[in-house]
């Protein structure tokens, strides 16, 4: 019995959306595939430090990473801390343990919010910025000439800015970290009156230094992460400037997911590593 023009045409769509998926997926492995092989040239750009340890290099990005994100750092911090006191001080009340919403507001915010909002603002605010410049140098031809005067692109942009991003986004975190704590602490004992005494003692109890060790150490995995997707994402961004304003786009949601997929990972093995080193004591209830 043959086929109707009906069901032809449907075959021929599913085999063209077929041929599209296929395409799609070979696409985002090559893909992968040119971040492996540029993750591996800036860690090899590592050893050759003539090329960017400079102070118009390593410095300037040191500068311009951190020091000028500290204001907005700063401000993001202190709202937060304020929010959670906000949102968390009734129903504490409620119960009569106002002092304890200090231990939650802090270790809430050393964690886990003060790491993956410092590396949010960087991302917004750095990784956008270093893919547009990147971009741009590729578009106008500027990485191309770079070689012709045999010099790496990769050494003497992509690794200095990848420092400044690790580097200093621990500080930025501690920053973020403590004007959190202090807009927590204004909330709950100045505006509300709680006692400062009981919400300190609890702070104390309820975050120990390995919480403040593991929301650092989980900065350094996300600065890592938009350096590398910010620098990558330039460097093969298409011509134009509408090329330059989509891998803008593409570096900031691509960073955001790493951030919220490395935070995931990054809590299990580290809230793992925590419960031996206490020796099987959950640091919120002792």
């Amino acid at each position: 019995m043959s086929n109707t023009p009906t069901e032809i045409g449907r075959l021929e769509q599913v085999f063209h959306g077929c041929v599209r998926l296929g395409n799609a997926i070979l696409h985002s492995v090559a893909g992968f595939g040119r971040f492996c092989y540029f993750f591996r040239d800036t860690f090899y750009g590592l050893a050759h430090p003539k090329a960017w340890l400079r102070r118009d290099r390593l410095g300037r990005q040191l500068y311009e990473v951190g020091t000028l994100s500290i204001p907005v750092l700063a401000i993001t911090g202190a709202f937060v801390g304020m929010t959670l006191a906000f949102e968390g001080y009734r129903q504490f009340q409620a119960i009569g343990q106002e002092g304890r919403l200090g231990g939650v507001i802090n270790l809430s915010i050393v964690k886990q919010l003060g790491p993956v909002l410092a590396a949010v603002m960087l991302a917004g605010r750095v990784g956008c910025a270093l893919t547009a410049e990147l971009g741009s140098m590729r578009v106008t031809e500027q990485l191309d000439a770079m070689r012709a005067m045999a010099a790496d692109p990769i050494r003497v942009l992509v690794v200095p800015r990848f420092l400044a991003c690790v580097l200093m986004i621990p500080i930025l975190t501690v920053v973020s970290n403590g004007c959190g704590v202090v807009g927590g602490w204004l909330i709950v004992t100045k505006l509300y009156g709680a006692d400062p005494v009981a919400y300190q003692r609890y702070s104390e109890q309820f975050v120990f230094g390995i919480d403040i060790a593991s929301g650092l150490v989980k900065s350094v995995f996300f600065g890592a992460a938009i350096g590398l997707v910010s620098c990558y994402k330039g460097f093969n961004c298409r011509p134009g400037a509408e090329g330059v304003g989509a891998a803008t786009t593409e570096s900031f949601v691509t960073s955001f997911l790493a951030i919220i997929l490395q935070g995931l990972v990054l809590a299990k093995v580290l809230n793992d590593i925590s419960y031996w080193m206490l020796g099987g004591v959950n640091s919120v209830f002792t």
